[in-house]
């Protein structure tokens, strides 16, 4: 549970429980100290009360007339004095809590807080061994009270003022923390997708300083990292170009010529032979099945190399492939937006374009069981877009990419590009962004 809540409130919780912790020990100490306090105070008035009616009754026993002076001496007594003459006739002796109910600028929460010692002291009065009334000390503990009370608040204003200031002092020092601590997150986020340009401010206290510090040199390592994988992709898409151009350049250098000399020496034998028996039908079968290797042989080159996107352009290819999609595919309906400005797109990224476009298709023709697609291929700024998407069944959760598309995948990414598979609106999405601006420049490959 504590470590679901934030830094701020994990910071603040402690300080706001010492603050009521400190609000309850206040209480306690006053409700301890303060009567004893109290009762220490009114010691001496007790006793001199007790003295007073001692006397009283030694001047009383000895008076020829002890009524007129005990009247005397309740006339002699001031009505604002801790000591009074209570005569038996007026009831019991009220507590010292019954004298504090309303107690100007002290609240009662505050008075019943303190536990106030009965200090109210009766002394009986006798004439002729008759008890005639009492000799009280009943002392006034309002000022007392409004005393203590006003320490009570200092007390209070001053732990409130300590705990504003520190709050105030972990407010500041957690938001720069915190701040610090974003700005490394973000950071982290940010290597974590990719963004090893943009570097983390270095600010904060020392131990988050020196992990901002460690974070950047991170991405730098990785940014070097990065860029030597990428000039190994480019060379081993080189190298894959290179290939592949000396093999489709054997193919066609080798095998066309032998594929055209044996269809034209079958050609030549069914015209020096009867057409009918067993020979023409052998001659016929020979027919087909050159027609087929030269076929064959047609397909693997273009797999291998589109050797006419260099004589027709990029646009004209991509035109070429989708005709003979729709040849090969009548069943699916295939729309197109090919921007004509592709033309001017040549070396690895026309390539790469032709690949990513011919690889979809292909899985869209053998695996996706789709009855309408689209492709489409634009060049937007310095960026080319291209998306081929299907109305099929879309892929298998566990396997995103086939054998194609990851081949297609390294060499977008040799050209720093993406590539990417998604499911969206019941459609199968196939997009490919390329910078068209770095490849222009001839630093790509």
């Amino acid at each position: 549970m504590w470590q679901r809540l934030s830094f701020r409130t994990q910071l603040f919780l402690p300080l706001g429980l010492s603050f009521l912790a400190a609000l309850a020990m206040g209480g306690v100490l006053l409700q301890t100290f303060a009567t004893g306090q109290l009762a220490d105070e009114s010691e001496p008035g007790r006793r001199s009360a007790q003295t007073i009616a001692v006397a009283l009754n030694s001047a009383l026993g000895a008076s020829d007339n002890p009524r007129k002076v005990l009247d005397a001496f309740v006339h002699s007594l001031d009505p604002s004095s801790d000591i009074q003459f209570r005569p038996v006739e007026a009831g019991s002796v009220p507590s010292a809590k019954d004298s504090l109910q309303g107690v100007h600028g002290v609240p009662q929460w505050f008075v019943g807080l303190i536990a106030i010692p009965d200090m109210n002291a009766a002394s009986p009065v006798m004439i002729d061994s008759r008890h005639v009334g009492d000799i009280l000390f009943m002392p006034d503990l309002s000022a007392d009270l409004f005393e203590k009370w006003i320490g009570f608040l200092a007390l209070m204003g001053l732990i409130a003022v300590l705990m504003v200031l520190t709050g105030t002092t972990a407010y500041v020092f957690a938001g720069s923390a915190l701040r610090s601590l974003q700005d490394l997150g973000a950071g982290l986020t940010r290597i974590r997708r990719g963004d090893y340009a943009t570097p983390i401010p270095v600010a904060g206290s020392p131990e988050i300083r020196q992990s901002c510090a460690e974070a950047n040199a991170l991405a730098a390592t990785l940014a070097q990292l990065s860029q030597d994988n990428r000039d190994l992709l480019h060379r081993l898409v080189s190298l894959q170009d290179n290939e592949r151009r000396d093999l489709a350049r054997e193919l066609h250098d080798e095998l066309g010529p032998l594929l055209f000399s044996i269809r034209a020496g079958t050609i030549a034998l069914s015209d020096a032979s009867p057409r009918t028996g067993h020979l023409g039908n052998s001659v016929q079968e020979v027919m087909r099945s050159v027609e087929a290797l030269q076929q064959t042989n047609r397909r693997i080159l273009d797999r291998l190399r589109p050797l006419y996107i260099e004589e027709l352009g990029l646009e004209a290819s991509v035109q070429t492939l989708l005709r003979n999609f729709r040849r090969q595919a009548p069943h699916i309906g295939l729309s197109a937006t090919i921007d004509p400005d592709l033309n001017g797109v040549d070396g690895p990224l026309a390539q790469t374009v032709y690949r990513v476009i011919q690889e979809a298709l292909t899985n869209v023709l053998r695996h996706a069981g789709a009855r309408n697609a689209h492709v489409e291929a634009a060049i937007a700024g310095d960026a080319l877009a291209v998306e081929v998407s299907d109305d099929g069944g879309g892929f298998p959760a566990d396997n995103v990419f086939g054998r194609g598309l990851t081949g297609m995948h390294e060499r977008v990414r040799a050209l720093s590009g993406s590539l990417s598979l998604l499911r969206a609106n019941e459609r199968t999405y196939v997009r490919c962004r390329l910078p068209v601006g770095i490849v222009r420049d001839g630093t790509a490959l």
